[in-house]
């Protein structure tokens, strides 16, 4: 399969049938017995998960709980634990403010309501500026409307990068919404993207027993 940059890409299928493995494959926490996930015609398998142009944003969110919000976003910038320069910083703050979190600089994780850490994952990712996003249903335990917020963010500051991002989730709802296309992952195969809409509508086998149609 082919997914293009820019493109939002909803991941669904039945529990287990290898939706995270799938993203699993592109980030490089697994490699493919069969097979090679390239990016603009380079080979991946070579290179380790910090080496590719892939950022991965998970259902916890891995915020240190003991680390300012800052802080945190340093270490996505500087991973060896030094300040960041005064450019670096200057990311930290730009990515911050396009999430809705400008001034929390210095607030602790565990001093933000469940929408403001995700809005803080979300920045943590967005100033590492890769062009791949996976998101392994990071909003899964938000409510509805907060899900749906985060959505929608996610799609607004996408746009502006021209990330492609591919997004696993169980709620049909949000693949619609987030996403024109869908890959379907079931019996062992992960299929060719197709377009969203009519997948729910008319789904195939896999997909319309896991939906309950």
């Amino acid at each position: 399969m082919q997914i293009a940059p820019g493109d939002r890409v909803a991941v669904i299928g039945p529990s287990g049938a290898g939706k995270s493995t799938l993203l699993d494959l592109v980030a490089g926490f697994r490699s493919p017995e069969v097979g090679r996930v390239l990016w603009q015609g380079r080979d991946l398998g070579p290179l380790s998960p910090a080496a590719r142009p892939v950022t991965i944003l998970f259902q916890d969110n891995n915020l240190f709980p003991h680390l300012s919000i800052a802080r945190n976003l340093g270490l996505a910038v500087r991973p060896d634990g030094r300040r960041p320069d005064a450019a670096q910083t200057g990311r930290i703050g730009d990515a911050l403010a396009r999430v809705g979190l400008s001034g929390f600089e210095d607030r602790l994780p565990g001093s933000l309501s469940g929408g403001q850490q995700s809005r803080a994952a979300l920045a943590r990712v967005l100033v590492q500026d890769r062009p791949v996003l996976l998101l392994d249903e990071p909003f899964a335990a938000l409510g509805p409307a907060l899900r749906a917020e985060m959505l929608d963010l996610v799609a607004e500051v996408t746009a502006d990068t021209g990330a492609l991002v591919l997004l696993v989730s169980h709620d049909p709802k949000d693949a619609l919404r987030f996403a024109p296309q869908a890959i379907v992952v079931a019996e062992g195969r992960a299929h060719a993207p197709a377009d969203t809409a009519t997948l729910l509508d008319d789904p195939p086998p896999a997909l319309r027993a896991y939906l309950g149609h």
